[in-house]
């Protein structure tokens, strides 16, 4: 690969990973042809895309995103599931595929907004229900202490109208 080449697919995956939402970085070692090519399809179905360069090219991109200190997971064959929108998507196909594969690829590390998360705690990320799930749950739990408290302003403004329909209905039996 000459020079030109090299600083193209540098400035490529730079520019991959700094629009990334998140990235983790796996070991593909005992992969065949056939289980890579299943993985890369599950992730492409959801929007997720799998890239493997040369552990040099890698480390050059990551200073170029002042993300230095996770250059020295960059050792064997390594891999990098990019996921551009939604962390727990990426999480999820690559954890689930590990899972069914005996557990290939291996986690190494990932970077959820620019942040190192550990091998597990990516499978813990993987648990959480898609971000329109968790959006909608925040939604739900704020709406129902507005809810119960307009249910309450109704019950009082309720209780008032009929303590005064009282009170007239009193004052006009008294009055007659």
């Amino acid at each position: 690969m000459h020079r030109e080449q090299k600083a193209a697919v540098v400035d490529e995956l730079q520019q991959k990973l700094s629009e990334a939402n998140a990235f983790y970085l796996t070991d593909f070692t005992g992969m065949n042809v056939k289980q890579m090519t299943e993985f890369r399809s599950r992730l492409r179905k959801q929007g997720v895309e799998y890239v493997v360069v040369k552990n040099t090219l890698a480390q050059r991109a990551l200073q170029q995103l002042e993300l230095t200190d996770i250059a020295r997971f960059f050792t064997g064959p390594t891999g990098l599931v990019i996921g551009r929108e939604d962390a727990v998507t990426a999480a999820k196909v690559l954890t689930e595929f590990a899972r069914e594969f005996d557990n290939k690829p291996a986690i190494k590390l990932g970077v959820v907004e620019r942040r190192e998360v550990p091998a597990d705690q990516v499978k813990q990320l993987a648990e959480l229900p898609p971000k329109e799930v968790l959006l909608a749950q925040l939604a739900g739990g704020l709406q129902a202490p507005m809810a119960r408290l307009a249910g309450g302003a109704s019950n009082l403004i309720a209780g008032l109208a009929r303590a005064v329909d009282a009170l007239r209905a009193q004052r006009e039996s008294a009055g007659s």
